[in-house]
Order: structure tokens, then C-alpha cells, then sequence
């Protein structure tokens, strides 16, 4: 799904992140800055995560084999 919408950007902020993300359009720079917040919090949520119980787990599966 798709939005039109007008924003007020800041342009050196932009340019400065359309260099990092190796972008050269405004909608192609929004996006992957998007896409990286999304991944930001993802990382977050992961790191977050206790994997104790996949010891057990990684254990059982190897028995299988």
C-alpha cells in the first residue's frame, strides 16, 4: 500500500542520509531509512531475547542425526 504525503524535509539531513544509504532519490532514501528503523528494532527485540533454551533444544536435534 502506498501514501502520497507531503513532508518538510530537512535537505542537508537528507542529502547527508541518501549518502549513507547510498541512495539518490528523496522516496528511495525515506524508505531504506525506514526499512532501517524497522531492522533497528528488530536487532533490538533479538538481542534482547533469552536463548538459554535452545541448548536443549540444539541438543535433541543433533541426537537425531
Amino acid at each position: 500500500m502506498k501514501v502520497h504525503t507531503t513532508l518538510d524535509l530537512d535537505r542537508e539531513l537528507l542529502q547527508n542520509a541518501a549518502v549513507e544509504l547510498g541512495t539518490s532519490r528523496t522516496t528511495d532514501t525515506v524508505h531504506a531509512a525506514l526499512r532501517e528503523v524497522v531492522a533497528r528494532g528488530k536487532r533490538r527485540w533479538l538481542a534482547q531475547r533469552d536463548f538459554s533454551e535452545l541448548d536443549e533444544l540444539l541438543a535433541e536435534i543433533r541426537r537425531s542425526r
